[in-house]
């Protein structure tokens, strides 16, 4: 608590909050060095303040920083000098539950987020802002299938795992040419605030330099529910992107994320896993 009284300190001496009526709140461990806290005035939950080592707190910075006029993101209050934490303003609301329709809260996403975002330099490597620099994305993608093959084994058949692969040399040939976008790089219903059965934030950036598409199929496939090509159709027709992004390739990607979330689900939240290799099943006549 040393850490998080000195925090206080300086928000109270530099003006931006005052000391009367203040609470606080641990809400989650971020990474290995990092904690979240709510700072609440008068009993209403108000800022959310993160502690974390500078290389996170730099790139929350920056991505909250470059999209600060998209409303789902929450605004940036402070930015500690040294990077060693952020406060930035509390968005009520749940993550996973009462999330209403997935139609609805794509929707919302792609017309208030994923429409927005920047292009960057095409010097720039692709890849997480804090993690491996990669020279193309097709690597991003190879990494990505070596991680699932290794956590799903068995649980999918051998000769889909051969497919999924051969499915990520097809998807190479389209990215020699693709731009590439400043991402949130972790568009999933967990970073997602509900509030009365509709999206009302997005929250924890893991900024990402990749094509655009990533964070839309990410999202799609983020929870096992409606995973659906009427669904997947109905939000894409909302896209803003090259007319000539096929729905061929549109399927490829939907099933490349499907497979790699698949890996994730296992290790992260096996409760969704039944429902999943349902929706595989599904999918996989596409392979």
């Amino acid at each position: 608590m040393e850490k998080i009284n000195e925090v206080i300190e300086i928000l109270i001496n530099k003006g931006l909050i005052s000391n009367d009526c203040l609470t606080l709140k641990t809400l989650k461990s971020g990474t290995t060095n990092g904690v979240l806290f709510t700072l609440s005035i008068n009993k209403k939950p108000t800022f959310v303040i993160k502690i974390d080592n500078p290389a996170i707190i730099t790139a929350t910075n920056d991505f909250l920083s470059a999209y600060r006029d998209v409303k789902l993101l929450p605004d940036v209050l402070y930015t500690d000098g040294n990077k060693e934490f952020i406060v930035y303003s509390y968005i009520s609301g749940e993550t996973h539950v009462n999330r209403g329709s997935k139609l609805a809260w794509m929707e919302v996403l792609i017309k208030e987020l994923f429409n927005t975002y920047q292009r960057v330099d095409k010097d720039m490597p692709w890849g997480r802002v804090n993690g491996l620099h990669r020279k193309y994305w097709s690597e991003f993608n190879e990494s990505s299938l070596a991680f699932a093959q290794k956590s799903i084994e068995d649980k999918l058949p051998i000769h889909d795992h051969i497919r999924v692969g051969m499915l990520v040399k097809k998807l190479s040939a389209h990215y020699t040419q693709e731009e590439k976008y400043y991402l949130h790089g972790d568009t999933g219903v967990h970073n997602f605030i509900f509030l009365n059965n509709k999206i009302n934030g997005v929250i924890d950036p893991s900024p990402l330099i990749g094509p655009k598409i990533y964070d839309f199929t990410y999202a799609f496939c983020s929870s096992p529910d409606s995973l659906t090509m009427n669904t997947l159709l109905s939000s894409f027709a909302l896209w803003n992107s090259d007319s000539s992004f096929s729905k061929e390739r549109l399927v490829d990607e939907v099933l490349f994320q499907l497979y790699t979330r698949i890996g994730v689900c296992i290790q992260v939240h096996p409760h969704d896993l039944d429902d999943y290799l349902k929706a595989w099943q599904e999918w996989r006549k596409y392979l």
